[in-house]
């Protein structure tokens, strides 16, 4: 009898022991959990919700831009639109860091060109930095290596915005590139590209 009383001793205490420890297990892992939340709530991560992305946001100068230059190309028969690919061209740095909204000239027999990225700065003067750095990198070695070698560029200024276009003759099947350049020509003012 007292083998019997010792195993059923025995095996309460070990079902003791193992309570305590799951116990202790849950603790632990309920403080752990607990301390996500509130690293969570002080700077952690954000949670991802699942939300559409929101459409990028355009300052004023740029929506006045933009005006301008949809205005300018209503005039010689384009409509501005907001592409369905995403685009960018070789810049240089400046125009790099800078924010950017980017608009297309609707062409049906070329629709993977008429791209116009309109690009946004704190003030005039960083603008026109911008732009005369622009100008130079195009007309240096690496900024002609990066485009077609026929290719023409619009570079203007429009308060705190600079417009930059390039078109390409040998990479267009219509004049349309040209005539886009050309109605770019009256927004603004432009820098001069070294050739």
């Amino acid at each position: 009898m007292k083998r019997m009383s010792r195993g059923r001793g025995l095996h309460r205490r070990l079902g003791l022991v193992r309570s305590a420890r799951l116990v202790g297990l849950a603790i632990a892992a309920a403080f752990l959990l607990s301390g996500c939340g509130i690293a969570a709530q002080n700077g952690g991560v954000p949670p991802v919700e699942p939300t559409a992305s929101p459409l990028p946001t355009v300052s004023g100068d740029v929506e006045m831009t933009r005006l301008q230059v949809a205005g300018a190309l209503a005039a010689a028969q384009f409509q501005l639109v907001v592409p369905k690919l995403p685009f960018r061209p070789p810049e240089s740095p400046r125009l790099t860091a800078a924010p950017r909204s980017v608009f297309q000239v609707v062409l049906p027999d070329d629709p993977t060109h008429g791209y116009i990225v309109i690009y946004d700065f704190i003030d005039t003067n960083m603008a026109a930095l911008a732009g005369n750095e622009m100008a130079a990198y195009l007309g240096s070695g690496p900024g002609r290596i990066q485009f077609p070698p026929d290719s023409q560029h619009v570079l203007r200024q429009l308060g705190t915005t600079i417009i930059f276009y390039s078109w390409s003759a040998a990479n267009s099947p219509g004049p349309e590139g040209g005539q886009i350049a050309s109605a770019l020509q009256t927004v603004g003012t432009g820098f001069a590209i070294p050739q």
